[in-house]
């Protein structure tokens, strides 16, 4: 008996899912080794950690493929893009990933409310608001790097930036939580 609840079609964009996480990884990874080589220790530290949660948003999109019995493939990544030339550069980059990888996301949830998979609707919204987490999470970043002076931010700067992503928590608060007693 057929338990494969996916459509072909669902099957094979969240096959494509599990690529795209771990093509996000990889790069994470990679910028990470950018960074330490640099000297920048804690936004290694932040690129690693990120590294961590894209493999277990791989591992979200494979388990709910398993569940709803259809067959995950894994397929090979390619390389990372370049190192970056300054941090500008890389977190820049990396903004663009996460808007390319919250653009995917809505290609499932609007496969899935085309298929009426409700199922498959249902699980692709902790993604989206994953994805608001992730996309401000880099444009806090860009605008701490503003702050600091961009591209000719100061060795101190980017010291005092270096120190405090190392320590800084991995999600966003975001304005679906906000209040009057808490904005922010």
């Amino acid at each position: 008996m057929d338990t494969n609840r996916l459509s072909k079609q669902i099957e094979n964009i969240l096959n494509s899912q599990v690529t795209k996480e771990a093509d996000a990884a990889q790069i994470y990874l990679s910028y990470g080794c950018w960074a330490d080589s640099k000297g920048y220790g804690g936004i290694a530290n932040y690129f690693f950690r990120h590294a961590g949660e894209e493999r277990d948003h791989m591992m979200k999109v494979m388990q709910y493929i398993m569940e709803r019995g259809g067959e995950v493939k894994i397929t090979a990544i390619k390389a990372p893009p370049k190192n970056p030339t300054n941090l500008q550069e890389c977190f820049e980059k990396t903004f663009k990933h996460e808007v390319d990888n919250t653009t995917a996301i809505y290609e499932i949830v609007n496969l899935a409310h085309e298929e009426k998979d409700w199922a498959t609707y249902n699980f692709a919204q902790w993604f989206v608001k994953e994805q608001i987490e992730e996309e401000k999470l880099v444009m806090d970043l860009l605008d701490k790097l503003k702050i600091a002076g961009g591209p000719k931010a100061s060795d101190e700067s980017l010291f005092n930036l270096d120190n405090y992503l190392g320590k800084a928590p991995d999600d966003a608060p975001l304005a679906r939580d906000a209040s009057m007693d808490k904005p922010e």
